[in-house]
């Protein structure tokens, strides 16, 4: 569909009784995008990281506009990280810059219109349907400026999306996590390592659909080395595994992203309380 979004700047998300300020730390701000500007600075950072830096290959849309653009950021909410330390430039005032972002996907949201986008990667819906009580979130199209890749712009990250959770009750987060590259045998001892050691059971299962799905139990158990397997993790998942985080079944290659994707199962109740004492139990360690 391209991109559906007003070409002028106009408020195009409504947070109701959640102030889109989340919180501040430093220089930096975390905030919900309410605008057709704020989401167009978010696919814009996407564009930069993805296309860029990585080895993602835009579509013609995205050529044209040098922004990240998906049918499903017209449904999602989006998270910023903003940085107020810019200087002015002649004659215009300083604008704070985007350096992060996360893409949020209420379960409610998706049933009304097209699913969740993992669904076009996994099966979600036995999982789902095990738990007809509990509201699921997606995070996706996560991504943060290489100079601001540190521990303060992920915590402000996880402060916002800690604060979203609480405020819609969410139950579960779930989503697809990516190590680069597209040739899962160079790739084998991550992903064994999160097979071996990390996969959802139970209810909790869920399997890469078989027309893309690839297998990540490449190496035997006793073979996996879990510290040298760590290492080679993305530290986005190196996080949710910290979290207390688990993994689906099959990773799928995704040659558009030049990435190998993993799903992450993260309901709330599994959260490390250690973590949840960090943020606060009400999201108010970085408050504005």
């Amino acid at each position: 569909m391209g991109d559906l979004l007003p070409s002028r700047n106009r408020t195009v998300r409504d947070h109701g009784t959640l102030n889109p300020v989340l919180g501040r730390l430093g220089s930096l701000e975390v905030r919900l995008a309410t605008t057709t500007r704020d989401i167009r600075r978010a696919q814009r950072l996407r564009y930069k990281v993805f296309y860029d830096e990585m080895s993602a290959a835009p579509n013609g849309a995205s050529i044209l506009s040098r922004r990240d653009i998906d049918d499903f950021d017209l449904l999602c909410d989006h998270l910023l990280v903003l940085d107020h330390d810019v200087k002015a430039k002649p004659f215009r005032a300083a604008k704070p810059k985007v350096v992060g972002t996360y893409r949020l996907l209420r379960q409610e949201v998706a049933d009304r219109n097209w699913g969740f986008y993992t669904a076009g990667e996994y099966d979600l819906a036995p999982m789902i349907r095990a738990h007809p009580n509990l509201r699921f979130l997606e995070l996706g199209r996560s991504c943060v400026l290489k100079p601001f890749r540190n521990k303060r712009t992920v915590e402000l990250l996880w402060h916002g999306i800690w604060a979203y959770v609480l405020h819609h009750r969410i139950d579960v987060m779930i989503g697809c996590a990516s190590l680069e590259g597209t040739d899962p045998g160079k790739l084998s001892l991550p992903l064994s390592f999160l097979h071996h050691f990390a996969s959802a059971t139970g209810e909790w299962e869920a399997s890469a659909l078989p027309e893309c799905g690839t297998a990540m139990d490449l190496l035997p158990k006793e073979m996996v080395d879990q510290k040298a397997a760590l290492r080679a993790l993305p530290p986005l998942i190196k996080g949710y595994l910290r979290l207390g985080a688990t993994f689906g079944k099959g990773a799928v290659v995704d040659r558009r992203f030049g990435t190998t994707d993993v799903l992450v199962i993260l309901p709330v109740a599994n959260i490390n309380p250690r973590y949840i004492d960090h943020f606060g139990p009400g999201a108010d360690r970085h408050v504005a």
